[in-house]
């Protein structure tokens, strides 16, 4: 377990950031009582690792004993001489889950008084909330998830309270990236380096990026859950303690266009930013870089794939390609050959197979080392037609076209119209929308005599095809 001594700590921190953030707020705003200020602030660190403690309704005795070390001296009448039963007994800890439902009154001071004077206590809890509350979940070696998802939802709605997440000094961060507009389904695929490595993004600006993609509400759960469940077992590491093996290979399966490329290159940066991968390149490949004609040169294909992902992450296409065909089919050795890679390279490599989600199970089963190998599954939906408009108008704001109402109306006909059988193309079907619309408004345009900029760059209902015409709606499996 986690020693309590390390409750302790984490609650020393978060009682000293914040509050000295408190005191300077208090010395702002004089009509704030500040006579009780640590001991306030030691009751929300207490509610906090309450609320933790309780979430997954186990009430263990790592828990409980980390409870005692760590308020035993704010809270004498309640934890000085207890023990995990006199705890239970006690019901102290029960219900205490429901803290977390809503921001505190301290926090939303913090948020104000920032807002105001263009100070930081906000962020500084914020970093110590989230560190406190890790700290409680990875007590337990294997985290339950509903304590995953808790500090997930945490960590949205102190953000969303902030309104997005300010620099401060206690954020172990890097320089920021440059924000990128990602279309899923559209992404090229990254190449390695032999430059130095630019330093790894943030955790946080990864995870922003991640919630800014259209749609993929359950994928982005799925990962945020993945990542957090990282950080647990990365902080036991830390500490010398045993963690649960978790394979950190995935299955993704959807549709094309539906972004798997795209996140697959997130959870790489991510996986970097972790620690778990040195360098977070994604290489992309499918069966027909993996596999040869000739004997004994598949297995040569595989390793040199896996040299090119070694220290990233290698995202395998249309996975199930690998295991149709018979006997003789060389795709078995590329399967036989990459079971053997994931293992002997299981600290320095991530492989994430993706395709159609009923021919994907064809793909696990058919080495019996791969379903252990692989035991998590990420589903990605098709989108909405909502969601494909969406999509629609962020391409075009990246290329300064702006589509009037009578366009937009027309588009979201067009995108209902689409079958959604298996060949729908997803992210796909709204770049090949926008790139005729922009090829119909060129041939309009061109015929006028001196076009006004609005002209040029606005879309309307005549640049957008109709139902059962335009671009190609079918993409091919």
């Amino acid at each position: 377990m986690i020693p309590p001594k390390q409750v302790q700590r984490a609650v020393e921190s978060f009682v000293a950031d914040v509050a000295r953030g408190m005191r300077d707020v208090v010395s702002r705003l004089p009509n704030l009582d500040g006579r009780r200020l640590e001991q306030d602030v030691a009751n929300e660190a207490f509610n906090l690792v309450a609320a933790f403690v309780d979430v997954d309704r186990s009430h263990t005795d790592d828990e409980l004993w980390g409870v005692i070390f760590a308020f035993g001296t704010w809270m004498p009448d309640q934890l000085g001489r207890a023990k995990p039963d006199d705890l239970r007994r006690s019901s102290l800890l029960v219900g205490r889950a429901a803290w977390l439902d809503q921001v505190s009154p301290m926090f939303e001071i913090l948020v104000t008084a920032d807002q105001r004077f263009g100070t930081g206590h906000s962020r500084a809890y914020y970093d110590r909330a989230i560190h406190l509350a890790f700290t409680v979940i990875a007590l337990d070696a294997e985290p339950a998830r509903v304590e995953l998802q808790a500090v997930d939802d945490l960590c949205s709605r102190l953000l969303a309270a902030m309104g997005g997440l300010p620099v401060s000094p206690l954020a172990a961060v890097g320089p920021s990236a440059t924000p990128q507009t990602v279309t899923p389904g559209t992404a090229a695929v990254a190449k390695p380096s032999k430059e130095e490595l630019p330093p790894a993004r943030p955790l946080e600006e990864l995870l922003a990026e991640l919630d800014r993609l259209v749609g993929l509400e359950s994928v982005k759960t799925e990962v945020r859950l993945v990542t957090n469940l990282l950080r647990v077992q990365q902080l036991r590491a830390e500490r010398k303690l045993p963690t649960s093996a978790q394979s950190r290979h995935l299955v993704f399966t959807g549709n094309p266009g539906t972004g798997k490329t795209t996140v697959a290159r997130l959870l790489a940066s991510i996986y970097r930013s972790l620690g778990v991968v040195a360098k977070g390149q994604l290489i992309e490949t499918d069966r027909s870089g993996l596999v040869s004609g000739f004997v004994g040169q598949t297995a040569l294909k595989v390793m040199e794939v896996a040299d090119k992902a070694a220290d990233g992450v290698l995202l395998i296409d249309e996975a199930y390609a690998l295991a149709r065909g018979g006997e003789n089919d060389f795709g078995r050795e590329a399967i036989d050959t990459l079971v053997k890679v994931i293992e002997d390279r299981r600290d320095t490599l991530v492989v994430i197979a993706a395709g159609y989600p009923d021919e994907m199970a064809d793909f696990i089963g058919a080495n019996p080392g791969l379903a252990s190998r692989f035991p998590k599954t990420i589903f990605f939906p098709d989108y909405s037609a909502d969601e494909l408009w969406s999509i629609f108008a962020t391409i075009g704001d990246a290329a300064g076209y702006h589509p009037d109402p009578a366009a937009e109306a027309k588009a979201r006909i067009w995108f209902d119209s689409v079958p959604r059988d298996k060949g729908f193309g997803n992210g796909r079907l709204a770049r090949n929308l926008f790139e005729d619309a922009v090829a119909r408004q060129a041939g309009r345009v061109v015929a006028l005599t001196d076009p006004t900029d609005e002209q040029l760059t606005t879309l309307t209902d005549a640049d957008i095809a109709g139902p059962g015409e335009g671009p190609r709606h079918r993409v091919s499996p």
